[in-house]
């Protein structure tokens, strides 16, 4: 048990779990895209929407785990809705072709759960991009920038509002002195996994507050939203040893569980008490405050900018 419990605003805290978030909604009517679907929180987002009748389509890298995660759901849950498509977020090619194969699914698409992450030493992706800032960031922009009117037109004819959730951290207070190394993305020199880690998730709340901004701009009946799902032992820290190692050590006395820490996530995508709120950060399933840095208006303008010439190079 968390022992941080107590309860914020929402009535929930950082031991709520997902089920306990959603109690009594009916999501039948919705569809949802879960990233990073197949391990950790993504796994018990999958099964927690699932359970509320969310018609589910993980987006996984590994397709044949994320096939024995349906499995698994649909042995206790045998009325789940759940499809498996392949999707690698550090590969622009990838994301452009799940994207045109959702299209001509013709399902519509009200959430967007942006949940997969990595933390990595200094390595570069298929296109030649920082591989944290590809994975955990630029991927899930250009993920969203081409689903959008996919979801523009759900939310129109369907009269529900959609909803974009991106899956920060509290790391991104631990990020390079200039917040965005816009001139270094791609640079060895300095990197810092775990600074690396903390722009790419600063990079996340930026996404979220600008594309709020935007759409609210437009009218449009989506919100974006970020959030920090708590401190969790999955297998993110994969790569470093003596991180994995620390934290599976005190992980039972620190850490929240698995259905905890998808808790925030599914509050956020589901929950009528975040209807009309975009822009936000969430944290333990309420309103919380990110970094200054994460507030910056001028910075998630650059870098909205920044990131179309990256996905859209001359």
């Amino acid at each position: 048990m968390w022992f941080f419990g107590s309860k914020g605003p929402s009535g929930f805290s950082s031991s709520s779990t997902a089920e306990e978030v959603t109690q009594g909604i009916d999501g039948s009517a919705l569809t949802a895209i879960v990233t990073g679907a197949s391990s950790g929180i993504g796994v018990e987002t999958t099964r927690v929407l699932a359970l509320r009748g969310v018609l589910v389509v993980m987006a996984v890298r590994n397709v044949d785990a994320g096939r024995n995660v349906k499995e698994a759901i649909l042995k206790e849950i045998p009325g789940a809705k759940i499809d498996v498509m392949e999707l690698d977020l550090s590969s622009m090619a990838s994301i452009r072709k799940f994207a045109s194969q959702y299209q001509s699914s013709n399902l519509p698409l009200n959430l967007l759960i942006n949940n997969a992450g990595v933390v990595t030493p200094f390595m570069l992706s298929h296109d030649g991009i920082g591989l944290q800032f590809a994975t955990n960031y630029l991927g899930p922009f250009l993920l969203t920038d081409l689903l959008s009117e996919t979801m523009k037109k759900t939310a129109r004819e369907s009269n529900i509002e959609g909803r974009i959730v991106n899956v920060s951290s509290i790391g991104h207070r631990f990020t390079y002195s200039e917040g965005i190394r816009f001139n270094k993305i791609n640079d060895e020199s300095g990197y810092s996994s775990w600074y690396a880690y903390g722009q790419s998730k600063l990079a996340t709340i930026l996404h979220a507050k600008e594309l709020s901004r935007r759409l609210k701009e437009d009218g449009v009946e989506i919100t974006a939203n970020s959030l920090h799902p708590g401190g969790i032992p999955t297998n993110i820290v994969r790569h470093d040893r003596f991180m994995n190692g620390f934290l599976h050590l005190i992980g039972k006395y620190f850490l929240k569980s698995i259905p905890q820490g998808a808790a925030t996530t599914c509050y956020v995508a589901l929950h009528p008490q975040v209807k009309g709120v975009s822009g936000e950060f969430f944290m333990d399933s309420n309103i919380s405050n990110p970094s200054s840095m994460a507030n910056d208006v001028d910075l998630a303008k650059k870098l909205w900018d920044f990131s179309f010439t990256l996905i859209n190079p001359k």
